[in-house]
């Protein structure tokens, strides 16, 4: 089953065995400074110059409509922030792998690169909702990008395939709210025994699933997560 349900490999509240090694821990802090940095000065105008410059009139207007939204849903309540976000992007952009939009294997696009090819995979669809939920005041504890195997193909089928979601935590203590790409509605952990855990991370922490880690470097995803924020600060979200 999902992650609330195998708690002890490391998807409950956050404790001394379950923390990263130390090289992965201190990775971990850096990219919390960095990604608070992202958060705490961004220049959304100059993201909009930017989708209009590299991508064209449509994504500006995405970019547009994604301020909007953020400007619209902050008085709101964490829960219906979540609804209005998963909406829009699940709504907006296309489902489609990074060989067929960017050329490559794997590629970890920032919110503008999403919005401006309008297309992108399940890594994508996952930061820009994590990011839009940050911009909108929802705390980083409270949330989690978790990468999972996704099984295909019904209830009895042996074939899974990487997939990342985004993990919504009222409490530390809590069975999570999943917001992903492939279903249009948020579900409770335990609605979706279609997912496995290998890890999840935030600002503040990585934590180890129930799935085996072979399924995926942690150390190599924490890399492509560096990358993306980055290229966040240079794109106006700095």
């Amino acid at each position: 089953m999902f992650a609330y349900r195998v708690q002890p490999s490391g998807f409950g509240p956050f404790s001394p065995a379950q923390r990263a090694f130390p090289a992965r821990w201190a990775l971990l802090v850096l990219l919390g400074v960095l990604l608070g940095s992202v958060l705490a000065a961004s220049d959304l105008d100059r993201m909009q110059r930017l989708a209009a410059s590299r991508y064209g009139a449509a994504a500006a207007e995405s970019v547009a409509a994604w301020r909007r939204l953020i400007a619209e849903a902050t008085d709101s309540d964490e829960i219906e922030k979540l609804a209005r976000v998963n909406t829009f992007f699940n709504r907006k952009i296309r489902f489609e792998d990074d060989i067929a939009v960017w050329g490559v294997q794997d590629h970890w696009a920032s919110p503008l690169e999403l919005m401006g090819k309008g297309a992108g995979d399940c890594e994508d669809f996952s930061i820009a909702k994590y990011m839009t939920l940050r911009l909108l005041g929802v705390p980083a504890e409270r949330l989690r990008l978790i990468y999972v195997r996704a099984q295909i193909g019904g209830a009895q089928s042996g074939i899974s395939q990487a997939h990342m979601v985004v993990g919504y935590f009222p409490t530390p203590a809590d069975e999570p709210l999943v917001l992903d790409n492939l279903i249009s509605d948020i579900r409770p952990a335990a609605r979706r025994p279609d997912l496995f855990p290998v890890f999840s991370f935030n600002s503040e922490g990585l934590w180890v699933g129930g799935a085996s880690a072979s399924a995926a470097d942690p150390t190599a995803r924490l890399s492509r997560w560096r990358s993306v924020l980055e290229r966040m600060r240079n794109e106006g979200l700095h």
